[in-house]
Formats: structure tokens, C-alpha cells, sequence
């Protein structure tokens, strides 16, 4: 077996603290902690199991960026209101939707700015086009959608929100855009669908999956603020999983399916690449932030899930080795 200097081209070097940018597979010596150290790198990225919410749930509705984010409403063994903030470390309950809902649409910019619009309430008829504004302490009733619906998935913020597709007694096309004040109807999709997952602000997002009726799509269409442009499908058809990214260029789709699934996949604009799976397969789920630093949460496996994981690219870390 090769030396490390024939790998590498070098002895292990001997120094007193450890490098500032080492390269991946880098080893050293720290000789002021006496210890062996390597780095190592995942360009791929990878998922770290985080907190627990403080209420499990499915199809919630949700915004925010890995460091803080929300989650409100959705289904436990009814409807909820309830809604919790995340802080990058923990979950902590704050006020409650005026509206009892599932399957929801939500975006927002951080915890503090939330909108939920549609869903699913227990009023008759069921299906809801109400919209309500988070300010990180109390929901406000605004503007209701042009075309009531439920099955969506929002992206955006609570200023500049964009709601496309959904369901009430079929598969909707209808594209929304919201103001911070009133909901305007724009182009519409080129595949009506439901229980699809979403990603990007309003000016540029990406819906991607879903149902047309029966069956599962892999379709994936491009939003560039004023058309929705078929690009490149999903290399898995799937249904009820979860989506984010910061832009139509950059997102991530994972989990789905009525019997729940950990598949990851990421877009770059051009096509879809499988990466690291969920660690907790599930379906219902949601997410929030970049394509380089997202988080996972709620959902379904063989009950309502609490689990949140973290997505993180590249993964880095520097590992000392045990005296042998």
C-alpha cells in the first residue's frame, strides 16, 4: 500500500495549531494538543438529524431559512391551528393561526414573517382561500385567494408570495400572486396539479411533482415572473413531499409518496441529481431555506412526525485520530 507522501506528495506536517483552510484528506500533527488531526469534505452534502417540533404534524404549512424558520397549522388527529417558531436550535410555540387548516400553503422570509393561505379548514364548504400574516407574534386575517384551493405549496415571502396549482373538486392550474395587501391572478401552469412541492420567490420559483388527478407527476416547470416554462422532470414521479431552494436554479425535493419515501433530489437549474436521502422517510412533509443550507420537518412515516433534520453543503470537519 502507497505512503501518505506518495499520495499525497508530502510528509504529514508537524504544526502548532490546526490549518485555517485545509484541503480534503489533509492530515497533520497539532504538536500543541499532541493530537493526529485529518479534514474531510462532502461536496454532495448531507442531513443531520435536528430538534424535535414540540407538536407533530403532516401537510403544515411553513416558511422561513434553516436559521429560522416556521411551521403552522396541518393535521395531527384533526386540524390545528398551532404554530411554532425554530431559532437554528429550538422549536418554541408561539400564537395560533385565527384559523384551524391543513394542507396549507405557506412562505415567508424568517420567523417573524410568515403568511398562510388555503387549505383545508373544518367550516363548510372545507376548502379555503383565506390568507393570514405572521409578524412573529400574533396571525392577522388579510386578502383571500381569487380561487379557493388546498394540496398547495407556497413560496415567497408575506410581502411578495406566489401560489400556483392546488385542489377543490379537481386539479387547479391558477397562478397567484400576493402584494402584502391583495392576491392578483397571472399565467397560469402548463400541468394542473396538487400535493406538489415548490421553491424560489415570487419573481423565480420552481413547482415541481404532484398529482394531475390520478397518478404521480415528475413534471417540473420554471417560473420567471411572468410564464411558468416546462424544464427537466424529477428523476423520481413523486406526490406530498417537500421542497425548498433559493431560487428556480437551486432546490432541493425530497421525501413523498403515500407509503413515504427518503429520496433527495437537487436541481441546478439544468437537471435533477440524486443526493443524500432523509434520514426519516416520510411523506407530508415540508421545508424551508437554500439548497445549501435547508431544513426538513413534520410529515408522516407510520405516525404525524416532529423529526427536523438539517441540510448542510458541503459537510466539512476536521476528525482527530485515537492513539493505537
Amino acid at each position: 500500500m502507497a505512503d501518505y507522501k506518495t499520495l499525497h506528495g508530502t510528509n504529514i506536517d508537524s504544526v502548532s495549531s490546526d490549518p485555517s483552510n485545509p484541503i480534503n484528506g489533509q492530515v497533520w500533527y497539532n504538536s500543541t494538543s499532541f493530537t493526529l488531526k485529518a479534514f474531510t469534505s462532502n461536496p454532495t452534502g448531507a442531513w443531520a438529524a435536528g430538534n424535535n417540533m414540540n407538536t407533530a404534524r403532516r401537510q403544515a404549512g411553513a416558511g422561513g431559512i434553516q436559521t429560522s424558520a416556521l411551521v403552522f397549522g396541518g393535521y395531527i388527529s384533526a386540524k390545528t391551528d398551532v404554530t411554532e417558531s425554530y431559532n437554528g436550535t429550538n422549536w418554541t410555540e408561539v400564537g395560533d393561526l385565527n384559523t384551524e387548516r391543513s394542507l396549507l400553503a405557506g412562505c415567508g422570509a424568517s420567523n417573524t414573517a410568515g403568511l398562510a393561505f388555503g387549505g383545508l379548514s373544518p367550516a363548510t364548504p372545507p376548502t379555503i382561500g383565506l390568507t393570514e400574516s405572521f409578524n412573529g407574534t400574533s396571525w392577522t386575517e388579510v386578502a383571500d385567494l381569487n380561487t379557493v384551493r388546498r394540496s398547495t405549496y407556497g413560496t415567497g415571502t408575506n410581502t411578495a408570495a406566489l401560489l400556483a396549482g392546488g385542489y377543490d373538486g379537481s386539479a387547479k392550474d391558477e397562478t397567484e400572486l400576493f402584494n402584502g395587501t391583495s392576491w392578483t391572478e397571472l399565467n397560469d401552469l402548463n400541468t394542473a396539479r396538487w400535493v406538489y412541492a415548490a421553491a424560489g420567490p415570487s419573481t423565480s420559483a420552481l413547482v415541481f411533482g404532484g398529482q394531475p388527478g390520478s397518478g404521480v407527476l415528475a413534471s417540473n416547470e420554471s417560473w420567471n415572473g411572468t410564464n411558468w416554462t416546462e424544464v427537466a422532470d424529477l428523476n423520481t414521479a413523486r406526490s406530498n413531499h417537500g421542497g425548498l431552494g433559493a431560487s428556480n436554479t437551486a432546490a432541493l425535493a425530497f421525501g413523498g409518496t403515500d407509503e413515504g419515501s427518503a429520496i433527495n433530489e437537487k436541481w441546478n437549474g439544468t437537471a435533477w441529481t440524486e443526493v443524500a436521502n432523509l434520514n426519516t422517510a416520510r411523506y407530508g412533509v415540508k421545508g424551508a431555506g437554500t439548497a445549501t443550507a435547508g431544513l426538513a420537518f413534520s410529515g408522516y412515516d407510520t405516525a404525524a412526525s416532529a423529526s427536523t433534520e438539517e441540510w448542510n453543503e458541503p459537510v466539512e470537519a476536521t476528525v482527530s485520530f485515537d492513539a493505537s
